[in-house]
């Protein structure tokens, strides 16, 4: 058990995840209550892919210089002031719908402000996390728990939205996301974290974007892994965007029916933590990527043709498990094989591949399911990701060549030998 829990013994971490914990269980109720009010004022598949785009798309052209800015500035100062402007946006957004005043142009432009919010938020929350771990051989652990956290935030999340929507309504889903901020904000100013310096830089933001774009490109291992995790993140948004249609259309259910779905996917996601935070080194993470996806994509493909609830609630853990076991993978192999001082960039190329993906599947997923259906848009989302998944399996030699080297040791001496890399 000890050696499950080993990041837990950090003080600053155990703040900074609980914090986040709660925050992000008021994140999820406010994403289920967004879609589910979408589809309930306009009806439209379309639009609940389109409400997904504009939400995600700063993400998408903004990440990658966000990520030379998180490089330079101080990562509490800039999340606390991340963390209370969404907290802000998410009042808003709830004290309009209580009114009685929201339209889709809400639903739409709140969400594109948000995603300027997180591709900052994202990369600086990713490169503070590694420091908030005194021993280096606990970052695998930490990143793990930090997964769990976030699916066990899904769990919870989607199933209180559930119950809020059918009795008080999306309104009050809305405030409760406002107040969850707070305890993410509070654990922030608790941290005991040294002086920040600011680092001296003398080179332009575009140079030192370039700079972070060829040091992926030369490094076969975050290049692939990237691209998978693109190819995943923009798939798997169909299923999750087009949900409350999938709902209410196939499966005739409710707001309940919905958060209990999307609670069986938390659950399942869940349910692979412990085996990512028992490991120790990075060895063999690309192969586990490269099933996960397989599995996921196949899953998801099951999905699409489930006619009832009970099959949903059967598929639906594993394509939780198996996107969270991918994810985790890759974003661990990430964390302990890059350079220090480039960081915050290359992890904002993993907030674009990660979230910025998701504004295309969106508009891939409300148009292709207004033409040819909610199933067969979902099957061809896993059957692409299957392809993915075997894409990876051709590159595994050439990746596990490069990186032997580095599979061998701890995961100090990774991070520690990334300088020269």
């Amino acid at each position: 058990m000890g050696r499950l829990t080993r990041s837990l013994r950090h003080r600053n971490y155990r703040l900074f995840v609980g914090g986040q914990f709660v925050s992000l269980v008021g994140t999820f109720i406010s994403r289920i209550a967004t879609a589910w009010l979408v589809y309930r004022l306009t009806g439209s598949v379309l639009l609940l892919g389109l409400g997904g785009f504009a939400g995600q798309l700063p993400t998408l052209l903004i990440a990658p210089f966000a990520g030379v800015l998180v490089d330079r500035w101080d990562l509490r100062r800039l999340l606390v002031i991340t963390q209370v402007l969404s907290m802000l946006l998410a009042l808003v957004l709830g004290l309009v719908t209580l009114q009685g005043l929201v339209t889709i142009e809400w639903l739409i432009v709140l969400p594109v402000v948000q995603g300027v919010i997180t591709a900052f938020e994202t990369p600086a929350r990713q490169t503070l996390l590694v420091d908030l771990v005194d021993d280096r051989e606990d970052v695998a652990n930490a990143i793990a728990w930090d997964a769990s956290a976030i699916n066990g935030s899904r769990i919870i999340g989607p199933c209180l939205a559930g119950g809020l929507i059918a009795a008080w309504g999306e309104g009050w889903c809305f405030v409760v996301d406002a107040i969850s901020y707070v305890f993410a904000v509070v654990s922030l100013l608790m941290l005991r974290l040294p002086r920040w310096q600011a680092p001296r830089v003398d080179a332009h933001v575009l140079c030192e974007l370039r700079t972070a774009f060829d040091y992926i490109v030369r490094s076969p291992r975050i290049r692939a892994t990237l691209i998978v995790l693109g190819l995943a993140s923009a798939m798997s948004i169909p299923y999750a965007v087009l949900m409350p249609a999938f709902v209410t259309t196939v499966l005739h259910g409710g707001p309940q029916m919905l958060g209990l779905l999307m609670t069986a996917t938390g659950l399942g996601a869940l349910a692979g933590g412990p085996y990512l935070a028992g490991r120790r080194t990075v060895a063999g993470l690309g192969r586990v990527a490269m099933y996960a996806t397989v599995t996921f994509g196949a899953a998801l493909i099951a999905f699409a043709f489930a006619r009832t609830l009970w099959m949903a609630l059967l598929v639906l853990p594993v394509v939780g498990a198996a996107f969270m076991i991918q994810t985790a993978a890759i974003n661990t192999v990430l964390q302990t094989v890059v350079a220090d001082r480039l960081r915050g960039r290359v992890m904002a190329f993993h907030t674009m591949a990660f979230f910025g993906m998701v504004p295309i599947g969106s508009l891939m997923a409300g148009l292709a399911a207004d033409r040819i259906g909610l199933s067969w848009t979902i099957g061809i989302s896993g059957a692409a990701c299957v392809a993915g998944g075997l894409w990876l399996a051709t590159r595994i030699p050439a990746l596990r060549a490069g990186v032997r080297p580095v599979h061998a040791v701890p995961l100090l001496a990774v991070n520690a030998g990334s300088h020269t890399s």
